[in-house]
């Protein structure tokens, strides 16, 4: 099997697991903010251990500027658009909005020559997004009418991905390793995020405490996921990478299916295979490219 569409699964799996795992945190009574700074402690933990055992560990020059540059664009900013947002718009249309995450990475990609898109990638990244929202809007998501300037505010969140996405293809520091990386921002995302979970809430750490189960599934599926992510950024590009979010939209039908007893309709299993369809054009497009290492 192509190493990048193998790596693209995994890594979407494993993302994947983030949204049925996040449901039952913020039902437990979790603050989402803090439940995202836990996320990024324990993976950060796990990943840099991991480094450590199989990566080189000499010095790189610019990593925790890199570092602190990607998690504030990568996790904190749209994290925090997001929180923002939902109470206004709804989460289906928020997580439209976080659909659309490839197509401004394809689209910066191309405006600044950072690896773009193939003709054929690109068709699979549009039938890929049709696949994700026939899923959102099927789901029943919860929609809400909003006012035009939180719809604005929301639609920033896909802006914010992309250019993450393309960034850390950009400002990769030579000679680090890929989960040196994943450890380095996972980490530097921790503390913007327990300031914004304090802001918004408070710091209570009871809740957490009630799903010791939940907490080891999230910790575990988050270490997965930033042990091959990196990988994926590496060979696949920012624009093939982003379609985590496509694969995740499916996999977190599936587990919800599986172990929360919950049921769809069948526009979300042909939603299904419509994102299965653009990850096999895109995947088809990266074979068809030049070979990266």
């Amino acid at each position: 099997m192509n190493r990048s569409l193998v790596l693209l699964l995994v890594t979407g799996l494993a993302f994947g697991c983030n949204f049925p795992l996040g449901k039952l945190a913020v039902a437990a009574g979790v603050s989402p903010a803090l439940w995202a700074a836990v996320i990024c402690l324990g993976a950060g933990v796990a990943v840099g251990v991991a480094a450590r055992l199989f990566e080189a560990s000499g010095t790189v020059p610019g990593l925790y500027r890199y570092a602190a540059i990607s998690s504030v664009i990568s996790n904190v900013i749209p994290l925090a658009l997001t929180f923002a947002a939902i109470p206004h718009i709804g989460s289906g249309l928020a997580a439209i909005m976080v659909a659309t995450s490839p197509v401004t990475t394809a689209i910066l990609s191309m405006a600044l020559r950072v690896r773009p898109p193939s003709p054929l990638g690109l068709i699979g990244i549009a039938v890929g997004l049709a696949g994700a929202v026939t899923i959102v809007i099927a789901r029943n998501a919860g929609f809400a009418a909003g006012e035009s300037r939180w719809l604005l505010l929301a639609a920033l969140i896909p802006v914010f991905l992309g250019a993450g996405n393309v960034y850390r293809t950009v400002g990769w520091p030579r000679g680090a390793g890929p989960m040196r990386l994943g450890a380095t921002i996972n980490l530097a995302a921790v503390l913007p995020l327990l300031l914004l979970a304090w802001a918004v809430g408070g710091l209570s750490l009871a809740p957490l405490a009630a799903i010791p189960a939940v907490v080891a599934g999230q910790l575990t599926a988050s270490t997965i996921m930033y042990l091959t992510f990196f990988r994926l950024q590496a060979v696949g590009g920012p624009t093939y990478l982003s379609q985590i979010g496509y694969v995740a939209a499916a996999v977190s039908v599936g587990v919800g299916v599986g172990f929360l007893g919950e049921r769809y309709p069948p526009m979300v299993w042909a939603g299904i295979a419509v994102v299965a369809l653009g990850i096999g054009l895109t995947t088809l497009a990266q074979v068809s490219g030049p070979r990266r290492a």
